[in-house]
C-alpha cells in the first residue's frame, strides 16, 4: 500500500531548491510542560507566547503544572511567530498578571538558524520553568547549500531530495519522449492516410484521361 508524501515534505523540497521565493516560514508549537506557576490568586494560568513587536498569542489549553501538553500545529491560536529571513526575535513565554506587571517564563533570542534537526524542531528548556518543542521546518530552507556545520542526518536527507528530483527529472523527460513519439506516429499516420488517398484519387484520374483518349467514354 503506497503512502502518500507528508505536505511539509514538498515545501521542504520545493523550498531548499527555490529559497529566494520563501515568503514565510511560520513557527509552531508542538508541546510544551510548565513546571511552575506565578499567579498565585488565580487557579489556571493564562500562559502566552510573544516576540518583540509582535502579538500576544496566548496558549488556552495549558491550564495546569506539570502536565505535557503536544499540538498538532492546525489550533486556532496557531502559528506562534514567523520568520522572512535570517534575523532573530526576542520572544518568550510569559504568564499573564492582572494586577502586576507579567511575569516571565523566559525569555531569549529566537533564529531560524536554531531549527537544525531533520524536521526543523528546536527544544529550549529553563530549568524549574518549561520545557517547550517548537517547531519550523521552512527555517531550514534559509541555509540550504549553505551550512557546513550541518548534522549528518540534514544532509543525508538533502543527498535524498538530489536524488528523488533527479528520477523526477527523468520521469518527466520520459514521459514528453513517449508522448512526443506518440505525436509524431499520429502525424505520420494521418500524412500517409492522406498520400494513400491523393494516389487513389490520380488512378482515377489518369484511368480517366486514358478512356478519353481511346474515345472509351460513357455512351448514354
Amino acid at each position: 500500500m503506497s503512502m502518500s508524501p507528508h505536505p511539509r515534505n514538498f515545501l521542504l523540497l520545493f523550498f531548499t531548491y527555490f529559497p529566494g521565493l520563501i515568503i514565510c516560514a511560520d513557527v509552531t508549537l508542538s508541546s510544551i510542560e510548565i513546571f511552575t506557576t506565578h499567579e498565585w490568586l488565580k487557579p489556571t494560568p493564562d500562559v502566552y507566547f510573544s516576540c518583540k513587536g509582535d502579538n500576544k498569542i496566548h496558549l488556552p489549553d495549558i491550564k495546569k503544572a506539570h502536565v505535557f501538553y503536544s499540538f498538532k500545529g492546525e489550533e486556532s491560536w496557531q502559528p506562534l511567530t514567523n520568520f522572512t529571513g535570517k534575523k532573530c526575535k526576542r520572544c518568550g513565554f510569559y504568564e499573564q498578571d492582572k494586577i502586576l506587571s507579567d511575569d516571565v517564563f523566559d525569555e531569549w533570542e529566537l533564529c531560524p538558524s536554531d531549527f537544525t534537526a531533520p524536521d526543523g524542531r528546536y527544544i529550549h528548556f529553563k530549568e524549574k520553568e518549561f520545557n517547550a518543542s517548537l517547531l519550523c521546518p521552512e527555517c531550514l530552507s534559509f541555509y540550504a547549500g549553505v551550512s557546513v556545520s550541518a548534522p549528518a542526518a540534514v544532509k543525508h536527507k538533502k543527498k535524498g531530495l538530489n536524488v528523488a528530483v533527479i528520477v523526477l527529472l527523468s520521469v518527466l523527460i520520459s514521459t514528453v519522449l513517449i508522448l512526443g513519439m506518440v505525436g509524431a506516429y499520429k502525424f505520420w499516420q494521418k500524412k500517409k492516410r492522406e498520400q494513400d488517398q491523393a494516389r487513389f484519387l490520380k488512378l482515377f484520374e489518369d484511368t480517366d484521361d486514358i478512356e478519353d483518349e481511346l474515345g472509351l467514354g460513357t455512351i448514354i
